[in-house]
């Protein structure tokens, strides 16, 4: 993709899309952030002026519709993204994780863009067998994880029935700078990170064995960035992009940052989470053949960027 072209972004105001759209601008693309706000804050994106933001539904077909005129690609992220929140609220989690999502589909197949987009490795559920290989049925344990393998199945219909080039990029635990650890969707790094550095007591659900590959937030926009550019053989498919290195426990990424925090934690137990899965961990073999995908930042590196970055807020 030549120099000025223009990008959409959906969910541009959350943390991975206000990360993919400073590297989109820094790309000197044109960029397009569509976001609702309910979850987002338009404060990620103030340094990033070049942005043109437009405040939208993915459910609103035609504001949609509007934004997506004259892109060449979609970089879709977009949606509700807690698995708790989804087994309270699947109806509201579907409607916007699938029925938007194939709303930001068929924008890609009426303007001839590529579309990207987000999905989980929530959709494996718990398997046999490790690491998890994108051959592997689906085993989703919460609506989150069923609407996002939906959303997978739709983009491969899309690109079959139209044309229309889809890639879908299945997330394993990306973390970094800019995650919101006050929100209700806030992932297990920020949380734990704001309690070291505050002397809090961090909390871990169910006995803290359960293991995540970790991803840092650089190598999950470098893979959006592949995808985008990605040749016909990847278009249809689905491909884990992962940390690339053995999976880490949630005992051991406590006991990591409270390292680099040089504090002892205290933590409290709760049960364990609903719809919460024991294990993941990724092959990202298909991922490196088929986009030139290759994580760079390893776990303990990615976490003291992270712990550095918390350490500079006034609320640390």
């Amino acid at each position: 993709m030549a120099k000025n072209r223009r990008v959409l972004v959906t969910g541009a105001a959350g943390f991975i899309g206000a990360h993919l759209c400073r590297r989109l601008v820094a790309d000197g693309l044109e960029v397009v952030g569509l976001d609702d706000l309910t979850a987002g804050s338009l404060d990620v994106l103030a340094d990033v002026p070049e942005v043109r933001f437009v405040r939208a539904d993915i459910r609103d077909e035609a504001a949609l519709a509007d934004a997506a005129r004259g892109c060449e690609a979609i970089m879709h992220q977009a949606a509700k993204r807690s698995v708790p929140f989804s087994v309270r609220e699947p109806g509201l989690v579907t409607d916007v994780n699938l029925r938007g999502s194939l709303n930001v589909l068929l924008a890609g197949r009426d303007t001839g863009a590529v579309v990207v987009q987000a999905s989980s490795s929530s959709v494996y559920g718990d398997q046999e067998h490790y690491p998890l290989r994108e051959t592997l049925m689906p085993r989703p344990r919460s609506p989150y994880a069923a609407a996002k393998a939906a959303a997978e199945l739709y983009a491969a219909a899309v690109w079959r029935s139209y044309g229309t080039p889809t890639v879908s990029l299945r997330y394993f635990n990306v973390f970094g700078p800019g995650q919101d650890p006050a929100s209700e969707y806030a992932a297990v790094v920020p949380r734990f990170a704001i309690a070291c550095l505050t002397g809090e007591r961090p909390v871990i659900y169910g006995d803290g064995h359960q293991s995540r590959d970790f991803t840092y937030i650089d190598d999950v926009v470098e893979a959006n960035v592949l995808a985008m550019h990605a040749e016909e053989h990847a278009y249809g498919k689905a491909f884990n992009i992962g940390g690339g290195a053995t999976p880490t426990s949630v005992n051991e990424l406590l006991e990591t940052i409270a390292q680099l925090c040089e504090v002892t934690p205290d933590p409290v137990h709760e049960p364990a989470r609903e719809g919460d899965i024991r294990r993941s961990e990724a092959d990202v073999s298909l991922a490196t053949d088929l986009l030139g995908f290759h994580p760079k930042v390893p776990i303990r590196e990615g976490l003291r960027r992270t712990v550095d970055w918390f350490r500079k807020r006034p609320s640390a």
